[in-house]
């Protein structure tokens, strides 16, 4: 598998446990505020990792990492995700996933094999603007519920979440998210934080009263929303 970053110790990743994090390389969407840019954009021009030394690491670390997060990019379009999940299943860990859930047959796989125990979907925006917070001209919201389904009725743990953006995002997206994941378990708000790795400079955050507007909004259907950082 194409993996282009470990951090070794995370808490934060993987909620409730000492965990390491597998940055995997490419994505599907080209979001404007992306803070991983470039692993979407050039991830062939990112240093490499092989699985050898992934798995030197995870063998040597077994009984301190308590799991192990995948990340990205968007580790599903990775063709050989599925074999990396199987093999790190194999060592014990258990496994968080992050995905943007456009690949639900992935997801789906994952799930029905046990390779998954806790899965972190990004939800976007709401349908009617989903193509513009994921930078792309038209795209299949169907394969997004087909995953939110999927995921809220998998019996693992999961969150999903959404980046906000000003100048990307209005209350009537949040209206159509709290309906979308209506009873959904966790449900996180982030606001967007502005660094040098962005793939669209402009972008502004949401002020503090601004996001508990947007979280009274989403709350009407997911009484459990709450702001990251909050919790």
């Amino acid at each position: 598998m194409q993996i282009h970053g470990l951090n070794k110790t995370t808490l934060l990743d993987y909620p409730g446990r000492v965990a390491c994090t597998i940055f995997t390389g490419g994505c599907n969407f080209r979001c404007p505020y992306c803070h991983n840019s470039e692993l979407v954009l050039n991830p062939s021009a990112q240093p490499l990792i092989s699985e050898e030394e992934i798995f030197a690491f995870l063998k040597k670390r077994q009984g301190i990492l308590e799991g192990v997060c995948v990340t990205g990019g968007e580790p599903t379009v990775n063709p050989d995700l599925l074999d990396f999940l199987r093999k790190v299943k194999e060592l014990g860990y258990p496994i968080k996933l992050d995905s943007n859930g456009y690949k639900p047959e992935v997801l789906k796989e994952a799930i029905s094999e046990g390779l998954v125990d806790c899965i972190a979907m990004d939800v976007k925006s709401g349908p009617t603007n989903y193509h513009v917070a994921a930078g792309l001209k038209t795209m299949d919201t169907n394969k997004f519920s087909e995953s939110i389904n999927l995921i809220m009725n998998s019996g693992i743990d999961y969150e999903f979440r959404t980046t906000v953006v000003k100048g990307i995002h209005t209350d009537s997206d949040f209206e159509e998210i709290g309906e979308w994941i209506k009873g959904a378990n966790k449900y996180f708000i982030q606001n967007y934080r502005d660094n040098e790795n962005v793939m669209v400079k402009g972008y502004e955050s949401f002020t503090d009263e601004e996001l508990n507007h947007i979280l009274g909004i989403v709350k009407k259907n997911i009484p459990n929303a709450k702001i990251r950082g909050e919790e």
